[in-house]
């Protein structure tokens, strides 16, 4: 379940870092316009909005990539606990997709992390 759990919190950090790079660097392309459903002029008057958001989802990435590496319980669950607080946020204000699509995956990893440390500390290390 340890197994599992790493796994999938890479994936939700590797979405993040994907979230970096559509709102840093693909906000004002095309791909970005099709992402977001955004017009090239909604686009370059918002550009430096989805950058700033971008950046957030990195330092979420950062996190979580920082608590696999240290094994550190604390950081994959405060991270964790972030991305579904603003997935459900972003739910709320602005689409109901995000829920699905950020929020989600966050959750069920967080589950996973905390089963497979109520397992580690049930039956000790293996």
């Amino acid at each position: 379940m340890k197994i599992s759990s790493s796994i999938l919190v890479l994936l939700v950090a590797i979405l993040h870092i994907y979230f970096l790079v559509l709102e840093m660097f693909l906000w004002n392309h095309p791909i970005g316009y099709k992402t977001f459903a955004t017009t090239p002029e909604f686009a370059a008057a918002s550009a430096s909005l989805a950058m700033n958001q971008g950046l957030y989802n990195g330092f979420l990435a950062a996190g979580l990539i920082f608590g696999l590496v240290k094994n550190n319980l604390s950081f994959k669950v405060f991270f964790l606990s972030c991305i579904i607080v603003a997935g459900i946020f972003g739910a709320l204000t602005a689409k109901l997709s995000i829920l699905f699509i950020q929020a989600s995956p966050a959750l069920l990893a967080l589950i996973l992390v905390l089963l497979a440390e109520k397992h580690t500390s049930e039956n000790g290390p293996h």
